[in-house]
């Protein structure tokens, strides 16, 4: 008998938790019956609880609970097409949140994949019709403020078709495509390249034109060096001729004797020198004859 009413009490405490739900703030629940969703009988809407503790029928309900925070959209950038005809690379992203449930879940089953991926469609319409009517200069020099509103005024129809309300559509970058990027920054090296060359043909130039110019001063001054070393040995010869001049017309046979000493003196300064010569040479007149030496 004791085990009969702890049964019943253990029965009856699963059932009272089986038939109570809490929804936390920040969420919404949905209750079906037998995998349909119960709905208001005066109404006949589908009946959303809101935050708090509720009540339900165990093993025949069941819930679902949906997030009503503030959701971010924020995927991969999409390309974009301008009014030139130019491919975009757009990266964005979108603050949303539920405000429907009956129509969220209508549209998207409950499903946060289903309900990010039509958002998307939605908003990249929005983006690709501002984006059309624009140059790239005009989405880049400052316009991209008018495109947001555009957008942001674009997926506001949300509402109405998938119970979303979209809070602010934002863009964090506008790139141009790999590829198109890629041949620009190939195209500006070839201009840099270029231009580099040119400077460094310039510099080149003025560099063998200041070379020669210093070449040919260079040579001028060796030149001028040279002649003025000529001109100065010259008047050197010139005086040392007019010394040795002078002093043979003072005495001619002193200048003789003083020669033949230089003479004497400049080959026998070594013991190895030899000389191959007739004895009567006049080169050694001043050492045959004594007296005229004297």
């Amino acid at each position: 008998m004791k085990n009969f009413i702890m049964a019943i009490i253990a029965l009856i405490l699963v059932l009272t938790v089986s038939s109570v739900f809490v929804v936390f703030e920040g969420q919404r629940g949905i209750v079906f019956q037998f995998s349909k969703i119960t709905r208001d009988s005066t109404t006949g809407d589908m009946k959303v609880y809101e935050p708090g503790l509720h009540f339900k029928f165990p093993f025949i309900n069941t819930v679902r609970k949906i997030d009503a925070r503030i959701q971010t959209l924020d995927e991969a950038a999409d390309r974009f097409v301008t009014s030139e005809k130019k491919d975009l690379m757009v990266d964005s992203f979108v603050k949303w949140r539920i405000v429907d449930f009956s129509t969220y879940y209508l549209r998207t089953s409950g499903s946060i994949e289903n309900a990010r991926a039509l958002l998307k469609q939605k908003v990249n319409n929005g983006l690709r019709t501002e984006i059309g009517t624009r140059t790239i200069k005009e989405i880049v020099s400052g316009d991209r403020d008018g495109i947001m509103a555009k957008a942001l005024e674009s997926a506001k129809s949300s509402r109405e078709d998938l119970g979303i309300e979209v809070i602010d559509v934002r863009i964090k970058a506008i790139n141009l495509p790999l590829e198109v990027s890629n041949s620009i920054y190939e195209r500006m090296r070839a201009e840099r390249t270029a231009v580099a060359k040119e400077h460094r043909s310039q510099g080149q130039e003025q560099a063998e034109i200041i070379r020669a110019t210093i070449d040919a001063k260079v040579t001028v001054m060796l030149a001028t060096a040279q002649k003025n070393a000529q001109e100065i040995r010259g008047e050197g010869d010139a005086l040392a001729a007019k010394v040795y001049a002078d002093s043979y017309s003072q005495d001619a046979e002193f200048y003789n004797f003083f020669r033949s000493l230089e003479a004497y003196e400049n080959s026998f300064n070594s013991k190895s020198d030899i000389m191959v010569v007739k004895p009567d040479s006049d080169f050694f007149n001043y050492l045959k004859d004594a007296k005229k030496a004297k």
